[in-house]
């Protein structure tokens, strides 16, 4: 990412509740064949004092990012959205982008069989939850066992992360103000975290 010391997120726990909140990423690996990337859900795994994800590829996805031989990138993108010049002072004409993203690297260690069937009801069950009439890999393990077969699971302990919070703290407050009302309206997301970052209540 760009080197813009000013909206720097340097904080893990801030790290994993993007994370939380954003579980759907974008994964990178330098294969041998080039560049690939793949979007698959990273589950934090909450019992970890380092920064660890848990995921799976469907193969032969695998293959393709010739995964757990070397390093790879997994992006978290938060909320983000278009600022228009028309919410700033007058002669203030350049547009930007606000967001909250984090750059996480590491390498997968590739889970035994078992291990990614575990993993994968535990990603279910997640999600699964906070739904009504919420369903489960349990209600046919079999079943679910003969797909999951399909898929390669991984855990990723984070080596190290980049990540921006780049929310128009460069701007005055009164213009700030401006921005997260209009967010406010329409991308509530946004609002939220331009809130959090001077530390106001969302």
């Amino acid at each position: 990412m760009r080197h813009t010391p000013r909206y720097l997120m340097t904080d893990p726990d801030e790290v994993k509740r993007l994370i939380r909140g954003n579980p759907w990423a974008t994964f990178v690996s330098p294969a041998s064949t080039g560049l690939v990337a793949s979007h698959y859900p990273a589950l934090l795994i909450e019992d970890e004092d380092d920064i660890v994800i848990a995921s799976h590829f469907g193969r032969p996805d695998d293959q393709l990012h010739e995964l757990g031989r070397r390093e790879v990138l997994v992006i978290i993108q938060g909320p983000h959205d278009y600022v228009s010049p028309s919410l700033y002072a007058p002669g203030d004409l350049v547009p930007t982008w606000n967001h909250v993203t984090a750059h996480l690297y590491g390498t997968p260690e590739i889970l035994s069989e078992e291990e990614n069937y575990a993993m994968l009801t535990q990603l279910t069950d997640h999600f699964e939850d906070h739904q009504e009439n919420g369903r489960h890999l349990s209600e046919d393990e079999a079943g679910t066992r003969r797909a999951a077969k399909g898929t390669v699971g991984l855990r990723m302990r984070v080596t190290r992360f980049d990540a921006r919070a780049k929310l128009s703290q460069n701007k005055p407050p009164e213009v700030r103000e401006h921005i997260t009302a209009r967010f406010a309206e329409t991308n509530g997301a946004l609002a939220a975290e331009m809130r959090r970052v001077t530390g106001e209540r969302p």
